[in-house]
This record gives structure tokens, C-alpha cells and sequence, in this order.
């Protein structure tokens, strides 16, 4: 049985395969959902999906507390953005989508373990003049501007591991396919700049390096949306135009 795919700019998620003999119905979304006897069919618990969302939360309402804290002290934007980051990790984390389309294997996990502990794992250098600390200041608020648009545009389909929560394509996902990503790489780098200690890249070396081996399982995963085929092709870059 086939159906119409919905266009790009809508929010998509994987349909069930029904027979043919017993009709669907189509969300506003453009979700197939099931027939009215299987939605009466009660949804089992996801004992490692609920024990997953409560590490994670339990994880950046810590971190959120303690960036909220340096916030107050400094006052600096980029203190704020980082906590709107983080709390918005929260956010969605406890109201995103079910997938049954999550990649859950032990390697991919230690990959999205990687690509967030760097930031746990920084230590402040010796400091930099007044005009590299302008500069590095800019860069890390664009960085994060970019996290934080990039997350409330993905919403719901928030996720650590790589799965298919709905497909998203529109505000800064017009321009690459993962651009919390692209963010991040602005405020390591700036980071790196204005603390250029031995330890500072190795810690964000590897976080940034599982961050694209990261976004290649989230592709592995979403590509077998045929919707997200046909996005790749429209959205050329997956992180840096014009280099990756």
C-alpha cells in the first residue's frame, strides 16, 4: 500500500506497514497512523527509554544549575545562551517523540556519550588580551545562537541517540543538516582560543570528532525515510558548507 509523502517543510515520522484490506489514517503531520483497533491496543512501558530521559535530564538540570550560577556572576550573554541551551535539552528530552526507529547499539551510545562529555571536561587557561577575549566572546554567542534556534527548531524530534522522532527541514535546516552541530564547533573553537591549554583540545578534539561520527549514524538512521532521502539531496552540506 503507498501514500502520498508529505512535503519537506513539514514535521514527518515513520508510518506503520499496514494490509492493504484495512485503511489508515493521516494526521495533519502526515503520520500513518494505525487503525482505530490497534490504537486501542495499550502502549508497553520503555523501561530503557524512560531510564535514558531521566539520566539525561538528571544530567543538564545539574549542568543548567551550575552555568545558571556563573550567569548571575558575569552577566554575560553567552552565560545565558548557554543555559537556554541546556535547559532546552531538558525540555525536549522529557516531551520528545517515541521512535521505534532507535539506534540503540552499545558503540553508537559511546559516540554520543563522546560528543557531550568534552564540555564537562574543560579547564579554564590563563586567560587572553582584551581584544582576542572580543573576538572569542562574538564567535562563541553566534555559536550558540545558532544551538539554541537550531534546537527549538527541531522541537520534539530532540534526541542524543541517533532515531527517526520526525523529520525536520526547515530554519537553519535549510542550510545543513545538523546545524546544532555547526554551533558547537563555533563555540569550541572559540573556547580553544581564549584557553589554549593541551588538555582543552584533547577534551574538545574528541568530542567534536565523535560529533561527525555522531550526525553519520543519525544519517544511517534517518536515511531510511525516504523523505530524508529527498531531503539530503535538496540540503547538499551536512555540518560546514562547503567542507563537510
Amino acid at each position: 500500500m503507498t501514500h502520498n509523502a508529505p512535503p519537506l517543510e513539514a514535521t514527518t515520522s515513520l508510518g506503520l506497514s499496514l494490509p492493504a484490506p484495512r485503511p489508515t489514517a493521516t494526521s495533519v503531520e502526515g503520520t500513518i497512523g494505525a487503525t482505530p483497533q490497534a490504537q486501542l491496543r495499550p502502549r508497553r512501558l520503555d523501561f530503557p527509554d524512560i531510564v535514558a530521559r531521566a539520566l539525561i535530564v538528571g544530567l543538564f538540570l545539574g549542568l543548567a544549575y551550575r552555568i545558571g550560577q556563573d550567569a548571575l556572576v558575569s552577566g554575560r550573554p553567552t552565560g545565558w545562551l548557554l543555559l537556554a541551551s541546556e535547559l532546552l535539552v531538558v525540555v525536549f528530552t522529557l516531551v520528545r517523540r517515541t521512535s521505534d526507529t532507535v539506534d540503540r547499539r552499545w558503540r553508537v551510545r559511546l559516540i554520543a556519550g563522546l560528543s557531550i562529555a568534552g564540555p564537562f571536561l574543560l579547564r579554564p587557561g590563563v586567560g587572553s588580551g582584551p581584544s582576542v577575549e572580543m573576538v572569542t566572546a562574538t564567535v562563541s554567542t553566534i555559536g550558540l545562537a545558532i544551538v539554541v534556534i537550531a534546537k527549538m527548531s527541531l522541537g520534539r524530534s530532540f534526541g542524543l541517540l541517533p532515531a527517526n522522532r520526525g523529520i525536520v527541514s526547515t530554519g537553519l535546516y535549510r542550510l545543513v543538516r545538523h546545524p546544532i552541530y555547526l554551533g558547537y564547533l563555533f563555540t569550541h573553537g572559540a573556547y580553544l582560543a581564549a584557553n589554549p591549554t593541551w588538555w582543552n583540545v584533547l577534551a574538545l578534539a574528541t568530542a567534536d570528532v565523535a560529533l561527525l561520527v555522531r550526525s553519520a549514524y543519525e544519517e544511517e538512521t534517518l536515511g531510511r525515510d525516504p523523505a530524508y532521502a529527498r531531503y539530503q539531496t535538496r540540503v547538499r552540506w551536512r555540518v560546514l558548507p562547503g567542507a563537510f
